[in-house]
């Protein structure tokens, strides 16, 4: 495996660790088998120790969305309005498109 294809995202990561964990294998054993096959870009042992307390009680690799952060809905209906307003006035401001999405 290249050192190109071995840097794994944190969600990828996540991924792996959940997948031992569900074979019953402790951070250690976690920890040193990633190090083995992944070396530099393996997430460090405390990211698999927290891994480990994570999948025991969330079953998701995924971020949580962070407080204050906007979700965002790309959706055809969303589209087609947008777009509606946009060719009807293409000096429409940002904002009040942001509004016209809710």
């Amino acid at each position: 495996m290249s050192a190109e294809s071995s840097n794994l995202s944190n969600i990828e990561h996540r991924a792996v660790i959940k997948y031992f964990v569900k074979k019953g294998k402790m951070p250690k054993e976690i920890f040193e088998d990633m190090v083995s096959v992944l070396q530099e870009s393996a997430p460090s042992y405390t990211m698999v120790k927290n891994g480990l307390a994570f999948f025991n009680k969330d079953e998701s690799c995924e971020d949580d969305p962070l407080p204050g952060r906007l979700v965002t809905v790309v959706t055809e209906e969303n589209v087609r309005k947008i777009e509606k307003f946009i060719l009807a006035d293409r000096r429409i401001k940002l904002w009040q498109i942001a509004g016209v999405a809710d």
